[in-house]
Parts: C-alpha cells; structure tokens; sequence
C-alpha cells in the first residue's frame, strides 16, 4: 500500500514538471545623450515611470543658440543685397525706357531728313549697353540665391542641434538606471539613462528539438515563477517567439533531458502586475490545464 502511494505521488509530479525553464527579460532601450554641452536640468530617478515623448531635461545649447543669431544675420545682410541689385535693375530699365522713347523721336526725325544715322547707331549702342548691364546684374542673383541657400540649411542644421539638446524620453517605461546627474558635461552619443517597459515582460525559454513541434507561435503556455521559497505562482503567457536555429544549452538553464546539448530559445509573452522582474528566474508549462 505505500508503495502505490509513493508511485502516485511520482506519477503527479512527473505530469506537472515543467516543459521548459529560463529568466524574464524586457526591451531594453538605453537613451544616449544628442548634444554636447552641461545638462541644465535632468529630472528622472531611478524606478521612475515616464511616457513617451515626455521632457526629461535639457542640455546648454546657448552657443548654438547665439551661432544661429550670427547665421541669421548673415543671412538677412545677404538678402539686402538682393534688394539692391533689384534697385539697380529698376534704374537701367527706366533708362532704357528713356532711351527707347529719344530712339523713336530720332526714327521720326530721320524719316524728315532732320537727324543722322549716326545719332540712331548711338541710341542703339546705348541700349545694347543697357541689355548687357542689366544681364550682368541678374546674373549676380544666382550667386547671392547660392549663399542664401546655404546660410539658410546651417540655421536649420543649428536649429535641429538646438531641439536636440532636450532630452525627450522615447518610450513608455520605467527608468532602469540612471547614467548622467544635473550639472554634468556630456557628449554626442554618451548614455545618460535606461529605461524598458516593464507592464508586459519576455520570458526566454529553451526547449528541445523534440518538445519544438509541440510549440507554435501565438500558443498559451502556463507560466511559473518563484512566489517565496515552497511556492510558485502562476499565470497565462503567449508564445510570440521561436528561434530558426538550434544553440547550445546556457550553463544557467536547466532543461528538461540533462543529455540535450542543442536547444531552441522561445520567448513567451506575460502581462505583470509588477511582481516580474528583469532577470527573474521562471517556467512553462506547454499544456494548460
């Protein structure tokens, strides 16, 4: 009689072992610093939540901010020269019309017999004089639109490194660590925090080539993790990974045939409630029941 109730307590152990064990891990997006300068004011804290597109800080742009009033000027002193070659036009064109209009009082003359052709080869001298003035003016404008064009793509350049001296937090999430503190100097490209969403977490499993055909994408797996020393608690996960290729078995992960050598990663999606955390150890179940 004991020994069948030493069988069944094995029996029912056996048929609740686990399919497959690895740790909890989220996405992780490290936001790095887009400017140079001092951090002006950096108001996160570890453990803190932030949403997206939220303002975290800023970074000392008053040099760009200065350049940019420089470049302005420039551009505004090139444009006014615009306007004087525009004013320069404007008086050969009324001198053309001032000849044009003596061309036509010789024309009259001339058929009378009361002016010579030389008098009409001057007028006409001038005016071709006039033609290749005004062209010579208009072709200074390209010049002047070229050098306009140019001041006008480095004020968008300073105004874009302007807006990237704020720190706008990229994603919702809880602040993992914190890099960088008020009043620090930092550079292009240098970690200032960390953050992940941690409301939904990644459980990263391996599993056999014998168990992989049992597992398929979007599939509900029972999920285990540690709740004190005796007990586990459980919830519901969704399967929304599965690797294309085998690896060999992490020394951290147990799997369920000590001979397996090659393994599959699965990662296994689970809503948390806050009781998750990045590293955790945790389990599955393929089977819900």
């Amino acid at each position: 009689m004991f020994t069948l109730v030493v069988l069944g307590v094995s029996c029912s152990s056996d048929k609740d072992k686990p399919d497959a064990y690895g740790s909890f891990e989220a996405t992780e997006v490290t936001v790095s610093s887009l400017a140079n300068g001092k951090i002006m004011m950096f108001s996160i804290e570890e453990g803190q939540l932030l949403d997206s597109n939220q303002l975290v800080g800023f970074i000392d742009t008053t040099d760009l901010h200065l350049k940019k009033l420089q470049t302005i000027g420039q551009n505004n002193v090139t444009g006014s020269r615009r306007e004087d070659l525009q004013a320069q036009i404007a008086v050969q064109e009324q001198n053309r019309e001032n000849i044009l209009i003596e061309k036509k009082r010789v024309l009259n003359l001339l058929k009378d017999g009361a002016a010579t052709r030389k008098q009409l080869d001057d007028i006409n001298s001038s005016l071709n004089l006039i033609e290749k003035q005004i062209a010579s003016i208009k072709t200074q404008f390209a010049g002047i639109d070229n050098q306009i064009g140019s001041t006008d793509q480095q004020i968008a350049q300073l105004r874009e490194s302007i807006k990237n001296g704020r720190i706008v937090n990229p994603v919702k999430g809880t602040v993992l660590t914190k890099f960088a503190e008020n009043n620090e100097v930092t550079t292009f490209g240098k970690p200032l925090y960390k953050i992940a969403d941690l409301r939904e977490m990644q459980l990263r499993v391996y599993v056999s080539g014998a168990q992989l055909p049992a597992i398929k994408l979007g599939d509900p797996v029972e999920v285990r993790f540690d709740k004190d020393e005796h007990t586990n608690s459980k919830t519901t996960g969704i399967v929304s990974w599965i690797s294309q290729s085998a690896e060999f078995t992490p020394k951290t992960i147990q799997t369920k045939e000590e001979r397996v050598n090659l393994v599959y990663a699965v990662k296994v999606r689970v809503k948390n409630d806050g009781a998750l955390k990045i590293g955790m150890p945790g389990e599955i179940k393929l089977h819900l029941h």
